[in-house]
Order: C-alpha cells, then sequence, then structure tokens
C-alpha cells in the first residue's frame, strides 16, 4: 500500500511524499492511464501543429501572393452608348466597348507593365463547341470561349505543351484560330498538331495553333478556348455589359509597380473616358495574409479545443473511478490522519500529471507533424516558442481543472463510512 500520513494534529504531506503518491496512483493502472491521456495528447498535439502549420503556410502563402496577385492589375469596361467613339462590332446590339483598339500599347507603354491586353468571354445565345459540326454540343462539354489580344494571352504567361501562342499577325488578319487549355484539348480530342486539327465554334472551323496547361494568370481559361479577340468581334460581335461579360484589360507588372500602374491605367486607355474604367489593384499582400491565416487558425483550434474538451472528460472520469476505486484507502488514510486537502491534494496532483504529460507528449507530436509536413512539401518550418512552450501548462491546466470535482468528492469522504464500506 501506499505511504500513509500518520495520526497527527499538526500532520503535513511534504511535497516529495505528495509526488509519490501521486505516481504510484499514475503507475497503479499505466493502461488506464494512456488511455485517460489520448484526448490531452491529441488536443496538445493538434493546437501545436495548427499553430505551426500555419505559420508556416502563411509564409508559402505570402511567397505565391508576391509572385502573381501582387504584379496584376485588373480594369474592368462599363460600356456606354452616349457619343463615344464606337469600338468593336455593333452587330448583336452590345454598346461598343470603352477600350481603344490599341489598348494593349497604350497599357504596355506605362512604365512597370511587362504585358497587357483585353479579354472577354464570349457569351453568345446558343453557344456550340465540339471536334466536328456533329459533335457540337450547346453545354460545351463544361467548356469556355474567351476572346483576347495577343498582349492578354503574354500577360496570362500560358505554359505551352505544343504549338505556339496567339500571334500580332493572327490578330490583325483576324485568323479562325484557336488555343486550346489541355482540359479542353483532352474533352475535345485534340492531340498531335501536326495534321493542324480544327475544332467548331457554333459550326465554323478553328484551327489549333497551340495547347497549354497552365496559366499565372486568369485560371477561368484552363478549362476554355482562347480565340483572337478580333475574330470573337467579326463572328460574335461586342462583349456585353456586367462582370461575367464585360470586357476586361489584364495587365502583368514588374514587383512593387502594380500601385503605380493602377493609378494610371485608366487615364492612359481612355483620357476623355477614364470614370467608365473601373480599375482593380492587388490587395494588400499582408491583408490577404492576415485574413487566410485568421480562418485556418480558428478552424482548427475549434477542433484542438474539442480534443481538450474530451480529454479533460476522460481525465476527469477517470480520476472519479480512482475515488470510488480507492474509498477505503481514502477510510484509511483519514482514519491514520490525513486531513480533507491532504486527500484533495494527492487526487488534484494525479489527474495534474496526467494533464501535464499529455502535454508532454501531444507537444512533441505536433512539433514533429510540423517538421514532417514542411520536409514533405520542401516548406521552411516555422515555430513560433510563444506558442509551442506554453503547450504542456495548457495540458496540466485541462489535468488541474478536471481533477477539481473528483478531489473535492474524495475530500469529503465520511473515513468510517468507507471503511465499512471496505
Amino acid at each position: 500500500m501506499a505511504r500513509s500520513v500518520l495520526a497527527d494534529p499538526a500532520a503535513k504531506l511534504s511535497l516529495r511524499d505528495l509526488v509519490g503518491e501521486a505516481t504510484a496512483g499514475v503507475l497503479q493502472r499505466p493502461g488506464r492511464s494512456v488511455l485517460t491521456m489520448l484526448g490531452t495528447v491529441l488536443g496538445i498535439g493538434a493546437f501545436v501543429a495548427v499553430l505551426g502549420l500555419t505559420a508556416t503556410a502563411s509564409g508559402q502563402i505570402g511567397q505565391q501572393f508576391s509572385l502573381t496577385r501582387a504584379t496584376t492589375v485588373t480594369v474592368t469596361d462599363d460600356p456606354v452608348t452616349d457619343g463615344l467613339p464606337p469600338t468593336g462590332n455593333p452587330s448583336t446590339g452590345s454598346p461598343p466597348m470603352t477600350f481603344p483598339e490599341d489598348a494593349d500599347a497604350r497599357a504596355q507603354r506605362i512604365d512597370g507593365v511587362t504585358a497587357a491586353g483585353v479579354w472577354w468571354r464570349v457569351t453568345a445565345e446558343d453557344l456550340r463547341i465540339g471536334s466536328s459540326p456533329a459533335a457540337e454540343s450547346t453545354a460545351g462539354q463544361g467548356l469556355s470561349v474567351f476572346a483576347a489580344t495577343p498582349g492578354a494571352v503574354a500577360a496570362m504567361q500560358p505554359t505551352l505543351t505544343a504549338g505556339v501562342t496567339l500571334d500580332p499577325y493572327a490578330h490583325r488578319a483576324r485568323l479562325p484560330v484557336v488555343l486550346l487549355s489541355q482540359a479542353a484539348a483532352a474533352r475535345l480530342g485534340v492531340g498531335r498538331l501536326d495534321a493542324q486539327p480544327a475544332v467548331f465554334i457554333n459550326g465554323l472551323p478553328y484551327t489549333v495553333i497551340g495547347v497549354y496547361r497552365d496559366v499565372q494568370r486568369l485560371p477561368d481559361t484552363l478549362l476554355g478556348l482562347i480565340i483572337p479577340s478580333t475574330t470573337a468581334l467579326d463572328r460574335f460581335g461586342n462583349p456585353g455589359t456586367g462582370e461575367e461579360r464585360a470586357a476586361h484589360l489584364l495587365a502583368a507588372t514588374r514587383t512593387g509597380a502594380a500601385p503605380v500602374v493602377a493609378e494610371q491605367l485608366a487615364v492612359a486607355l481612355r483620357p476623355d473616358a477614364a470614370d467608365r474604367l473601373t480599375v482593380t489593384p492587388p490587395p494588400d499582400p499582408h491583408s490577404l495574409q492576415d485574413h487566410v491565416t485568421s480562418d485556418l487558425t480558428g478552424l482548427f483550434l475549434a477542433l484542438a479545443a474539442i480534443c481538450l474538451v474530451v480529454g479533460a472528460v476522460g481525465i476527469a472520469n477517470t480520476t472519479l473511478v480512482a475515488v470510488l476505486e480507492r474509498t477505503q484507502e481514502i477510510g484509511l488514510r483519514r482514519s491514520l490522519g490525513a486531513r480533507t486537502h491532504h486527500i484533495a491534494a494527492q487526487f488534484l496532483t494525479e489527474s495534474t500529471a496526467l494533464g501535464t504529460l499529455g502535454g508532454l507528449i501531444g507537444t512533441s507530436l505536433g512539433v514533429l507533424v510540423v517538421l514532417a509536413v514542411a520536409a514533405a512539401r520542401d516548406w521552411t518550418a516555422v515555430l513560433q516558442p510563444l506558442a509551442t512552450l506554453p503547450a504542456p501548462l495548457i495540458g496540466s491546466a485541462v489535468g488541474l481543472l478536471a481533477g477539481l470535482y473528483p478531489a473535492v468528492r474524495a475530500a469529503r469522504t465520511d473515513p468510517m463510512k468507507a471503511l465499512r464500506a471496505g
């Protein structure tokens, strides 16, 4: 039997005895103790892993943001018909574009712009796409048709797998050619380009000049076809109105130049109608990164909190069962002179020890998870000491709080009833 406190009016329970009693209680049933700590281990491990992975991923988000979004400026057209010189083909009844015909050249003359051009999504009624006239589908097999100038395609920065991209000659000559995304080529059955395959849009053939598998900007085109904007104007008329149908200008800039470029674009494109062009500069990278980080942290910390609650319930349940199983021992200790606070301290120490041990194991596992994920993704692991070092203390607090009720119940045990029950 574990050491007891002798019957003495001034009996004291030393820290050494208290730790010894708690350790004996924990090790008396190792299997139960391990299962009891599991909830705390999972909760603390999730807490450390979430904070570490969020900090690590945030660095990667910031890096990717600076390479793409921070160098992208978008201008949206708001076409009207009150006396502006017409641009495009008004045959469909849509108002003329505000963008001038030489919009690409005007935008690219701004210092800091590396490529720029006009594009829009072709939204003609009954748009049919297929590998042959007989195979055309009004749904277009889930594909979209985009009209773009050579400058817009250059700003998208497509990664070609075959063929060539749209060039100024195809644009000036209004050629019926098309640039396919890899997904579109697969759906339309286009393989090799040496035989000059064609796809059909509304019954008219378009020669496939290239296939791309990725773009740096405008990811919507990854499931679409790109035709020259001049060809689109001839065959489908002017772009429509509204965010989805209006014409846009996409500008790629050098790093750090986007805010200055955004201030100049509208005036450079149409000094007589700058208010009809809506310029969208890239959002602040720090606010975007903070927003993503807060969303991820909030979600996963909620899961960690649930695990901690489960761990606390497990510790409380196990400690309470231990109190019920050790009623005779408690009665014997009380009869030999142990005071109520001695009994309460013993069971509180046991539950706190379980929580602390679970916190230490969980912290170690969380750090290992962060390091493993960072190594697998070739990232730089980021671990904040202010989040990692206090984690075991959180486990201790969970164990302490979970053991309060069982400890109070054990301290209130009547020694005579306890001995008779034994």
